[in-house]
């Protein structure tokens, strides 16, 4: 049975309880406290409330309550009351004014940790409810544990009563798990409550899918009294775990006819606490009949006890007059603990052992017989010999078992068997972090496309999580998403991508994750064959005529902008990839523009169609030439388009009689008739002119010229070949953001002969190779904000030009950059210091620095009443800490700070109020180091470099004194500053010891502080070195100890020895502390001479005393009769060489209470405080060495405090001492500003 808990002291006597009131009316809380001049504060939600209008605080004596006045649904919470160091917890219930009797309200939610309903007691002064908080220490008011690890909330210690039940919740949250967490309860530290599930208990598991919340619950079932003690809930995932300790406390049932049995089995206390004091069962031995107590010495309790059942354990006890319950049940359990020591082995496993994955380890167990076989279990299946995996050797008495390359197999239980005895260990293979190898890319497809995302972890057939936009990735039933693993490679495939699929990716392992961009586009047409422009004359047939990739889409023929219709005339044609419109029978009124439109794509193709109307006259037979190009009022200088890349075909009729020559001339040049790119072809009534793959450097004005005897015809055609514009410029970055950019850049140089429609932009990650669009519109502007980029991760952006005829080249690309968000602001800034002309402003780092290096930071000032702000110095400072120098004294200013990165400056930490610039007089105050508080020691010849801060404005006067002497240069050196001095000794000597101290005076206040210094030296040789007797093979000697001590006490002494014939010394005593001593195993036939060092803390003397004569060893032969003498007594009675001392010390920190005792025979020492026994005290440390006894006091608080008592006994008498010892509060930042003003 484990020992209940032990309540912290309270400085109340009487506790509120948690009450219900109906709104609009009164309620009063009331608390007594153990003494009459405590100061009780009341809190509502941890905050301090005042007297006023709402709450009425009233303190009589030790009496103290707290009226709220006219209750409302604001004012249900939890209210404190503190005294002292002890703080009570209490619950206000608002209830709504009910027109009939109220019902308790149903939809109030369950607390984290459910409590067992317990009937109220009606008796007043009775113990607070078990829903009652109990009292807390002031430096630890909530004694909640703290939610750390997996648990978001964890199962919380209560109490119960016997038959009733109790719940207990703890709660998992999933969210960043692999898999489903597991979770084991135990009672004590190993009893594991899975296999005891039944009557009295049930384990429950829920699993809430919108918050990945699993909640586990252990109820108990009407309570008995054995289930009170420790429990304890792990839970673990993986390479991940946790685990929480908790207590139960099972209180008996209420004695009929209104007897409370907890009331007759109280506790004698005269610190007004309940749970300190001995047991008193006064009250149940008033109702019982006497019984009378055996003494019997030769009767063994104990004996009789461990045979005894648990039922018959009170009965024994009160027999025999035990009365301290707890104790015997602890001694108890004590006894059956012991076990009996194995005869098989002399050495065990041990409990358990850990091992990295892929290591080996090796068990070892001894044995008590080196011929005994053992065997080796694992999981209780017997251990072959395979391979290289498992390793016996037998050594000796040592069995060794070598497990090589564990894996998460070998993760078992394993036993030694000797005969029948056995051990027990398990093996915890311990599994590295999986780290990630190979990254994810950023990866650009068109819509209905495969899509492949890989990456390389550490370890082959490791889990990992695929992750969406933050949302987890599953198998579903549409096959969506497929996970795949080869090897230590991971693949997620989605088939035929949509827009929907657009997102980051993530894959996430227990060591790293990876993201990842996917961006779907629609599928791209290719356009193998445009169409082009034609010049037909009538009666002819036009054919335009293209070829796109897709053999599968349709398109629709445009004439001006008009749906084209097939008629008898007009055939429209789809055979696979090539698409054909068909005019046969050409009339002017066909001339126009023609566009091809493919279905679901948002671009065309276009070409124009050019008539030429031939007139035929009846001429005479000498018939001037004429060219003919003047189809519907087109002028003969018209201008012909093409595209560059395209082939210009201009078919030119001509008439004349004869036939005319014709001549194609391009500045001044002649175009020649061949098979060139540029040629001319002529023809009966026709000239062909033709430009196969037009470029740029063919744009011009070309002239026709056509001749014959009865004369010549000319005309100029106006060619201009279109392109796709040039590049533009690599793009500027102008600003960053955490996840975006600004960049803008230069139109380019040549649009290409047509206006630039827009611009497509493009990002890639520094370190990949895929360029993912980020527009599929062209956009018009040369500024452009791109977002959905990762913060960190520097990029590259690159941009393309578009115009009526396509996209240029891409531009080059720009420098890198890093997307990077300014810092949160500074926090905490405030006045560290203010002088008459200067003020020092501190504050901490940003709470967000983001993934850019911090700058520093940039102060500003500006006057109240004003918005200029002004800068305190040019540039940054990396400091949290800066001064500001040369203000106006009497100004009122305001200062800010600014943290700036790559990304420019954060947001203003700005003070709340102005700040005067006026220094605050202040007293003088030195800070003694606790180092310097103790008596300095250093060696002749040591560097002393002292250093102690103080405060005070203005400026204190500093001046040092030794031994009530001023100080002078020659001793030390002296340095001061506006916040500390500084003693300098560069090279110590015996005369520098003493006292020195220090002074810090401001006008008629000062203050002063004592530094004691003390140099050692060597100590010098002892004296009078001399042999005092002799016989046998011993010589004793004697000596005095020396004049010189070096300054120090003597720790002792180093005698050596030397025979005279070697002169080798040897020591025979090292740190001997008497000033006589004796030589024993000397050599017979040798003669010796001897000497003595002195030491202390420095070290051994330079000079030893040696004995003036030697000592010969007589042989064998020569009998000494030693003198009778006779025995002395030695004993005497406990004597306190050193008392106890009467001390003050500050709550919190531990404290030692020191004195010394001498006593023959060893006196038994016992401590009291308050004259009761505190040897058996958890908080009490009781030492004893040398005589000196300590006892150490572990975080004492105000209620520590008392008379302790310390009390020697041996069979020579006894002897006390005694000392009185105070324990002060903390005083907390607020009380000592309070004290300073």
């Amino acid at each position: 049975m484990p020992e209940p808990v032990k309540k912290p002291v309270s400085a109340f006597t009487k506790r509120p309880k948690a009450q219900e009131a109906e709104e609009g009316s009164s309620v009063v809380f009331e608390a007594e406290t153990e003494k009459a001049d405590a100061k009780v504060r009341w809190q509502c939600n941890s905050k301090d409330i005042a007297s006023g209008n709402k709450y009425l605080i009233l303190a009589e004596g030790n009496k103290h309550s707290l009226t709220i006045q006219t209750v409302t649904k604001e004012d249900a919470s939890v209210y404190a009351v503190i005294a002292g160091g002890s703080k009570v917890k209490f619950e206000l219930k608002v209830i709504s004014k009910p027109d009939a009797p109220a019902e308790a309200p149903a939809g109030k939610p369950e607390e984290p940790s459910m409590k067992p309903e317990q009937a109220s007691d009606p008796r007043e002064g009775a113990p607070p409810a078990a829903q009652d908080p109990p009292p807390a220490e002031a430096d630890a008011p909530d004694t909640r544990q703290d939610l750390t690890g997996l648990f978001t909330e964890k199962p919380q210690s209560g109490e119960v009563t016997v038959g009733e039940n109790f719940t207990f919740v703890a709660k998992v949250n999933a969210e960043s798990l692999l898999k489903k967490p597991t979770i084991r309860w135990f009672k004590g530290k190993w009893m594991d409550l899975a296999t005891k599930c039944g009557k009295h208990l049930q384990l429950k598991e829920t699993y809430d899918r919108s918050s990945k919340v699993y909640t586990f619950e252990m109820q108990i079932i009407a309570a008995k009294a054995n289930f009170a003690g420790g429990y304890r809930c792990e839970v673990s995932s993986k390479d991940k775990f946790d685990s929480c300790n908790f207590e139960l406390t099972v209180h008996e049932a209420r004695a009929p006819g209104g007897l409370d049995i907890r009331t007759a089995f109280r506790r004698t206390s005269t610190d007004g606490n309940d749970d300190s004091g001995e047991l008193d069962f006064s009250a149940l031995l008033k109702k019982r009949e006497a019984v009378q107590v055996h003494s019997e010495p030769d009767v063994d309790v104990w004996n009789i006890l461990s045979k005894a059942p648990p039922s018959a354990y009170e009965k024994i006890a009160f027999q025999y007059g035990i009365t301290d319950l707890r104790g015997m049940l602890k001694r108890l359990k004590k006894m059956k603990k012991e076990e009996k020591k194995s005869e098989a082995f002399l050495k065990k496993l041990d409990p358990a052992y850990q091992v990295s994955k892929g290591q080996k380890i090796k068990l070892a167990v001894e044995v008590a017989d080196e011929n005994v076989e053992v065997k080796w279990l694992k999981n209780g299946q017997e251990l072959q010999k395979s391979g290289s995996k498992y390793i016996f050797e037998s050594v000796g008495n040592m069995r060794y078992l070598t497990i090589n390359h564990c894996s998460l197999a070998d993760d078992a239980a394993y036993t030694c068997v000797v005969g029948e005895e056995k051990c027990t260990t398990e093996l915890f293979v311990k599994e590295p972090p999986v780290t990630i190898t190979k990254t994810l890319e950023d990866q650009m497809v068109m819509k209905g496309e495969r899509v492949e995302l890989e990456c390389e972890v550490s370890e082959e057939g490791a889990n990992v999580k695929w992750e969406k936009d933050g949302v987890e990735l599953t198998r579903d039933e549409s096959f969506k998403y497929r996970f795949k693993k080869d090897g230590c490679k991971h693949v997620l495939i989605i088939n035929e991508a949509t827009k929907e699929d657009c997102g980051h990716y993530k894959v996430k392992t227990n060591g790293g994750e990876s993201v990842a961009e996917l961006l779907v586009q629609e599928k791209e047409l290719e356009v193998y064959q445009s169409i082009a422009d034609l010049t037909v004359k009538a009666k002819d047939q036009a054919v335009f005529k293209c070829e796109v990739s897709d053999e599968n889409v349709r398109g629709t023929w445009y004439k001006n902008g008009v749906e084209v219709k097939a008629d008898p005339r007009i055939n429209i044609t789809h055979i696979g990839r090539i698409h054909k419109l068909t005019i046969d029978e050409v009339k002017p009124e066909d001339e126009g523009d023609y566009t091809f439109v493919p279905d679901g794509y948002a671009f065309n193709l276009s070409a124009k169609l050019n008539f030429i109307e031939v007139k035929i006259d009846f001429v005479p037979r000498q018939d001037p030439p004429k060219i003919h190009l003047d189809c519907l009022g087109r002028t003969a200088d018209s201008t012909i388009i093409v595209v560059a890349g395209n082939k210009l075909r201009l078919d030119v009729p001509i008439t004349g009689d004869p036939a005319p020559t014709v001549i194609w001339t391009k500045k001044e040049k002649v175009i020649s008739e061949g098979d060139g790119r540029v040629r001319v072809e002529t023809t009966m009534g026709h000239c062909v002119f033709t430009i196969e793959g037009a470029e740029r450097q063919d744009e011009g004005i070309y002239s026709v010229v056509v001749r014959n005897p009865a004369g010549e015809d000319t005309a100029d055609i106006n060619v201009k070949v279109v392109d796709v514009p040039d590049p533009p410029q690599a793009p500027k970055i102008l600003s960053v953001g955490e996840d975006s950019c600004v960049v803008q850049w230069e139109p380019p140089q040549f649009d290409g002969g047509q206006p630039i429609i827009g611009y497509v932009l493009e990002r890639k990650k520094l370190r990949s190779y895929r360029w993912m669009r980020l527009n599929f519109d062209p956009f018009a502007g040369t500024t452009y904000e791109a977002k959905r980029m990762i913060e960190g991760v520097p990029y590259e952006m690159r941009v393309y030009a578009v115009n009526s005829i396509g996209m240029s080249r891409h531009s080059p690309a720009s420098q890198p950059f890093v997307p990077i968000a300014p810092t949160s602001e500074p926090i905490g800034l405030c006045v560290e210091d203010i002088s008459d002309t200067s003020i020092t402003l501190k504050w901490r780092a940003p709470e967000r620095i983001g993934a850019a290096e911090l700058k520093g930071y940039g102060i500003e000032y500006c006057k109240e009443g004003t918005d200029e702000w002004i800068p305190a110095f040019q540039g940054l400072t990396e400091r949290t800490t800066a001064t500001i120098r040369d203000l106006n004294t009497g100004d009122k200013l305001l200062f800010r700070v600014r943290a700036y990165n790559m990304a420019g400056p954060s947001a203003p930490a700005t003070l709340a109020q102005p700040v005067t610039i006026r220094e605050i007089m202040q007293r003088p105050k030195i800070w003694l180091p606790r180092n310097l508080r103790q008596t300095i020691i250093k060696k002749v010849g040591d560097t002393v470099n002292i250093m102690i801060p103080f405060q005070g404005k203005p400026r204190p006067k500093v001046s040092w004194t030794k031994d009530g002497e001023p100080l002078s240069p020659s001793i030390a050196s002296v340095r001061n500053s506006e916040l500390d001095t500084i003693l300098f000794i560069r090279k110590t000597d015996r005369i520098h010891s003493g006292q020195y101290d220090l002074k810090v005076e401001i006008e008629n206040v000062e203050d002063t502080a004592r530094v004691t210094l003390q140099i050692v030296d060597l100590p010098g040789p002892p004296e009078t070195l001399k042999i005092v007797d002799t016989w046998g093979f011993n010589v004793a000697l004697e000596w005095k100890p020396p004049k010189d001590n070096g300054n120090c006490e003597i720790s002792g002494y180093n005698i050596q020895k030397a025979d005279k014939k070697t002169m080798e010394w040897y020591t025979v005593h090292d740190h001997y502390r008497r000033t006589h001593c004796v030589v024993s195993d000397l050599i017979m036939g040798n003669e010796y001479i001897f000497r003595v060092f002195s030491i202390n803390l420095v070290g051994l003397s330079l000079e030893p005393c040696t004995t003036k004569d030697s000592v010969y060893i007589q042989k064998t032969g020569i009998l000494y009769k030693p003198p009778n003498y006779k025995e002395h007594d030695f004993s005497e009675p406990p004597k306190f060489t050193h008392p106890l001392v009467n001390r003050s010390i500050i709550a919190g920190y531990s404290a030692t209470l020191s004195c010394a005792v001498r006593g023959i025979p060893k006196p038994k020492v016992t401590w009291y405080k308050n004259k009761m026994d505190i040897s058996n005290e958890a908080k009490y440390r009781m030492l004893s060495k040398q005589g000196v006894l300590t006892l150490e006091i572990r975080k004492p608080c105000p209620f520590d405090g008392g008379v302790y008592t310390c009390k020697a006994v041996n069979d020579c008498g006894e002897d006390v001492v005694e000392c009185k010892l105070e324990v002060r509060p903390q005083i907390t930042k607020e009380e000592k500003k309070e004290a300073n003003n």
